[in-house]
C-alpha cells in the first residue's frame, strides 16, 4: 500500500493511468475554510471564480463520500461542516491523524508532520459537487456513457482526478441519508462501488505515498487500516446503476495491472510479489493454481528450492499461501520451506512482525482446505505472536473455525501481553456466522478479563465502524448471554498505559489529546454501551440500549453522552438521547 503515514506528500503526482476528459476543477482549502452551510453547486462556485482548473504542482486533496440525498450530496451542509473542522484541525495540528487501532498496537507510525499540515493548508481540494458541471446522484436509466456532456465527461475522468490527487480523505461521518433514513458511513462508504473504485485508484497508483486517511468526525481521523481495501474488492460493491458495475471493474483491472508493473520495473520486489500473488483477490476472481514455470518465472525465484528456503517477507511460502495454491504449497514444504515462518516486512500490507503463516491464511480469508493443509503440514494451531494472538483469533470464516477446532486448537485463551480470548478478535472482525461457529465451539462469550481486559461485545461495539456485521453479531452474542454491562478491566503494562493518558488528558486537556491516548483514558470501566457511543457507532449502541445496557460511566466519571460528545459524534449523540433514562 506504501506508507501509512503522512510525514510529507509527493508533490508532482504519479505517471497516469487514467484519461482526464473533462478539466479537474478544484477549490482552494483556505476559502472552503471560510465557507458555512449548505455547498454550493459548480456553476455558482465558477461564477464567484473560486474553482481553479488544475495544474501540475497544485497540492489537491481528493475527498471521497457518500452522498446524503438523491439530488445533493449535503442537503443540510453537515458532512461539509464536519470536514471544515477536520481540516481546520489537520492544519493547526489540534486533530491527531493516527493509525487505525490495529496498526498502532503493532507498530510505530510517524505522525501527520508540520510538512504536511502546510501543504494541505495551501493546497486546493476537490469535493465532487463542487468540481463537476450539473452533476446529479447516479440514478437508474441515467447512463452517462450515452452522452457527451461535460457532467458524464467530468464523472468518467474521477480515477484520473483521484490519480493527480496528493492526499485521499474518507469523509464518513456517522449520518442519515435525508431520502431513505438509511445509516450512511464507513461501512456504508466502504460498500459502495464507486467509493472502491475511487479508494483502489489512489490505492494503486503509482504515488510515492499512497495513504488514506479516514475522517469519522470533526475530532476524529485515522490511517486507514490496509485490509479495508484489499478485502472490499470493486467487483463486489453496490452500485445505483448496475451498469456501472463493468465499467467500474474494468477500472479497477487497470489500476492492480498498472500497479503491478510498476512494481516490476521499480520494485520493490517484495510489494511486487504481494500485489501478483493477491490478483485474483484484488480481482474478485477465481483463484487458479500456479504452473511451476510460470511461478518461478512471474516472482522472480531461480528454482523451487530457492523459492522454498528463501527468508524474506514474500518467500515462496507465502506467494503460494496469498495465491491460495495448495499444490505449490506442498512442493514448497517438501523443500524444507517453514510452514511456521515468522512474518516480517508486510506491515504496510497489515501483516504484522512475528504474525506466522497461519496467521496470515486466516486473516486474508483462505479457504479452508489451504489452512487444514497448513496444519497437516505441522503448522502450529497454537504459536502466538509477540502481543499474544494465535490464529484462532485471527478466524475469518465458519469453515476455518471447524478446521481448528479439528485439529485442536485453543479457541478459547488468550495469551500476554494483549491476553484476549479468540473469541474477542473474531467477533471484532469476522461474520455472525463466524461468530456462530466459536459459539458452536464452545468458547466463552464472557471470559476471563486478561491483559487489555475487555471481552467479545467490547471488541464488536469498539470495531463495528468497519465492520457491517456488527449489529448482528452483537445480537448474536447477547442471545448467548454475553454481559451487556461488562465493565473493561486493564491489566498489567495496560493499566499503566491507561493511567500514563488519563494523566496527559487531565494536563493537556481531554479534547487536545490524541484519539488512542482519548481511548485509553476512557477504557478502565467503561461498557459496551460506552465504546459504541465512544466511536460513534449509533447502530449498535441503539440495539445495547433496546436490550436493556444500562448508561453507566466508567473509571473516569464519563457516561456514554459524554464520551460521544467528547469525540463528536453528534448523530449518535442524538440517538442516544432519545432513549430514556
Amino acid at each position: 500500500m506504501g506508507n501509512t503515514s503522512c510525514t510529507s506528500v509527493d508533490k508532482n503526482g504519479p505517471q497516469m493511468v487514467h484519461t482526464m476528459l473533462f478539466p479537474m476543477y478544484v477549490l482552494k482549502v483556505q476559502d472552503f475554510l471560510h465557507m458555512d452551510g449548505v455547498p454550493e453547486p459548480h456553476d455558482r462556485m465558477l461564477r464567484d471564480n473560486l474553482l481553479h482548473k488544475w495544474q501540475p504542482g497544485m497540492f489537491v486533496t481528493f475527498i471521497s463520500h457518500q452522498w446524503l440525498g438523491s439530488s445533493h450530496p449535503d442537503p443540510q451542509g453537515q458532512q461539509c461542516a464536519v470536514l471544515r473542522a477536520a481540516l481546520q484541525g489537520m492544519i493547526d495540528g489540534t486533530l491527531k491523524v493516527e493509525a487505525d487501532p490495529v496498526t498502532i498496537m503493532n507498530r510505530k507510525i510517524a505522525p501527520f508532520s508540520a510538512g504536511a499540515r502546510e501543504q494541505v493548508a495551501n493546497g486546493y481540494i476537490f469535493f465532487d459537487w463542487f468540481a463537476i458541471p450539473q452533476i446529479t446522484a447516479r440514478l437508474p436509466g441515467v447512463n452517462e456513457d450515452a452522452t457527451r456532456s461535460d457532467a458524464a465527461l467530468a464523472v468518467q475522468s474521477i480515477p484520473a482526478y483521484v490519480e493527480v490527487a496528493n492526499l485521499f480523505i474518507a469523509l464518513v461521518p456517522e449520518l442519515t441519508h435525508s431520502m431513505t433514513g438509511a445509516h450512511c458511513n464507513y461501512v456504508s462508504w466502504l460498500s459502495r462501488g464507486w467509493c472502491r473504485a475511487e479508494l483502489w485508484c489512489h490505492v494503486l497508483s503509482d504515488k510515492l505515498n499512497s495513504s488514506l486517511v479516514v475522517v469519522y468526525s470533526a475530532k476524529e481521523a485515522e490511517y486507514m487500516y490496509p485490509l479495508d481495501w484489499q478485502l472490499n474488492a470493486i467487483a463486489d460493491g453496490e452500485f445505483t446503476v448496475e451498469s456501472d458495475r463493468a465499467a467500474v471493474i474494468k477500472l479497477g483491472d487497470v489500476a492492480v495491472r498498472s500497479k503491478i508493473r510498476h512494481l516490476s520495473s521499480e520494485g520493490p520486489l517484495s510489494s511486487y510479489r504481494f500485489y501478483l500473488a493477491n490478483r485474483a483477490l484484488l480481482l474478485g476472481q477465481r483463484k487458479e493454481p500456479w504452473a511451476v514455470d510460470a511461478f518461478l518465472e512471474q516472482f522472480r525465484f531461480t528454482s523451487l528450492e530457492a523459492a522454498a528456503k528463501d527468508r524474506s517477507s514474500m518467500n515462496g511460502l507465502m506467494c503460494a499461501v496469498f495465491a491460495g495454491d495448495v499444490r505449490l504449497l506442498r512442493r514448497l514444504v517438501r523443500m524444507e520451506a517453514d510452514v511456521n515462518f515468522h512474518l516480517h516486512g508486510l506491515e504496510d500490507f497489515g501483516y504484522f512482525d512475528t504474525q506466522t503463516v497461519l496467521m496470515a491464511a486466516a486473516k486474508s480469508h483462505q479457504a479452508a482446505d489451504l489452512l487444514a493443509t497448513l496444519i497437516e503440514l505441522r503448522g502450529d494451531v497454537n504459536a502466538h505472536a509477540a502481543n499474544g494472538t494465535n490464529p484462532a483469533f485471527m478466524l475469518r470464516t465458519p469453515e476455518q473455525v471447524r478446521t481448528l477446532a479439528a485439529a485442536r486448537a485453543d479457541l478459547q485463551t488468550g495469551r500476554y501481553p494483549l491476553g484476549l480470548a479468540p473469541l474477542t478478535g473474531v467477533a471484532a472482525f469476522a461474520t455472525a456466522e463466524t461468530v456462530a461457529a466459536m459459539l458452536a465451539a464452545r468458547c466463552d462469550p464472557n471470559p476471563e478479563l486478561r491483559g487489555m481486559g475487555y471481552g467479545p461485545l467490547h471488541g464488536t461495539a469498539f470495531f463495528s465502524r468497519s465492520n457491517r456485521h456488527a449489529k448482528e453479531i452483537a445480537t448474536l452474542l447477547i442471545s448467548h448471554r454475553a454481559d451487556i454491562n461488562s465493565r473493561c478491566r486493564p491489566q498489567d503494562r495496560y493499566c499503566l498505559l491507561c493511567t500514563a493518558a488519563r494523566a496527559e488528558c487531565a494536563l493537556t486537556g481531554f479534547q487536545a489529546t490524541s484519539l488512542m491516548k482519548r481511548v485509553f483514558a476512557s477504557m478502565p470501566g467503561i461498557t459496551p454501551l460506552g465504546m459504541a457511543a465512544m466511536v460513534g457507532a449509533e447502530s449498535v449502541a441503539s440495539l445495547l440500549l433496546e436490550y436493556g445496557a444500562e448508561r453507566l460511566t466508567n473509571d473516569r466519571g464519563d457516561t456514554p453522552e459524554d464520551l460521544a460528545a467528547i469525540n463528536q459524534h453528534v448523530h449518535t449523540l442524538q440517538s442516544l438521547a432519545t432513549f430514556t433514562v
